[in-house]
């Protein structure tokens, strides 16, 4: 028997482009937290940054449908994760579903090096639809963006997802697979209000749901700029995990400047929004 039928806690599979590679996808493992909470860049100084924010978020979703499964090359050795859990849980309306908060596969030639391309993803989607159907899921959703990087939606659509609902200036997708007939498509949860300027300050909002450590960065460090100007300016930072918060706003995660919303993807850099926080201070009378 191979080794990978003796494998009672993963699923295996073989994939081959221009070599043949054998791969497992296992479940998250306490050996791997830590890894999982810096999405699998243990090298980067920068996920440090986002400070703890997406373990606490871990630790109240656990008992809460979250499944999170991680693809390990023939060496053992971790190069991508999906993480997935129950609609309601979400950010997104929707019944009887599971949804896709990221699927990642490393890609940098520093840390743990460049493992895409060798069908890491197809098996983690996959390996996350079979279970998903044995929860007794009616489909799956996820969302997706036009440009050509992370959660591209053109990759959704590759594996059968349909688009079902987009917003935002960068046409923000989501997409979904049902499973069943009766499966009722998603749809985004609408922006209710947005944070307002308060007179002689300058007042800046983060909202933070914790799910996701490049936002979480973008919220610390915008606690850190703000820091250096004092009482010049008023900072809010507005927990979107609370159910009642989100849907009141309507906004999981996002960074605003006196009302306006700031540019979070890719994460600007603390001098960036150091920057940002300055112009404005500076017209404050």
């Amino acid at each position: 028997m191979s080794e990978c039928l003796k494998l009672q806690t993963s699923s295996c599979y073989r994939t081959q482009q221009f070599t043949k590679i054998l791969m497992k996808i296992i479940d998250l493992t306490e050996e791997h937290k830590k890894l999982y909470f810096l999405c699998l860049e243990d090298w980067s100084d920068e996920m440090k940054e986002a400070g703890d924010h997406k373990e606490r978020w871990y630790e109240k979703m656990k008992d809460k449908g979250l499944r999170v499964k991680l693809a390990l090359d023939d060496n053992d050795k971790v190069g991508g994760m999906i993480q997935y859990f129950p609609i309601e849980h979400s950010w997104i309306e929707g019944k009887n579903l599971y949804f896709i908060g990221c699927i990642w596969v490393h890609g940098y030639k520093k840390g743990r090096g460049n493992f895409q391309k060798k069908g890491m993803g197809k098996a983690l989607i996959k390996a996350a639809e079979e279970d998903a159907k044995e929860l007794g899921a009616k489909g799956l959703a996820a969302w997706g963006i036009p440009l050509p990087f992370f959660m591209k939606a053109s990759w959704f659509k590759k594996r059968g997802y349909i688009t079902v609902d987009k917003k935002g200036f960068l046409g923000e997708v989501l997409l979904w697979k049902p499973f069943t007939e009766d499966a009722v498509p998603p749809k985004w949860i609408e922006q209710k209000k947005k944070p307002e300027k308060e007179p002689g300050k300058v007042t800046v909002t983060c909202f933070v749901n914790g799910w996701c450590p490049a936002q979480n960065l973008v919220c610390e460090r915008a606690k850190r700029a703000v820091a250096e100007y004092g009482d010049k300016v008023k900072f809010m930072e507005i927990d979107t995990f609370n159910k009642e918060t989100f849907r009141e706003w309507g906004i999981s995660d996002a960074l605003y400047i006196d009302g306006k919303k700031v540019r979070t993807g890719p994460p600007p850099s603390f001098k960036k929004i150091k920057k940002k926080i300055g112009r404005k201070v500076g017209k404050v009378k």
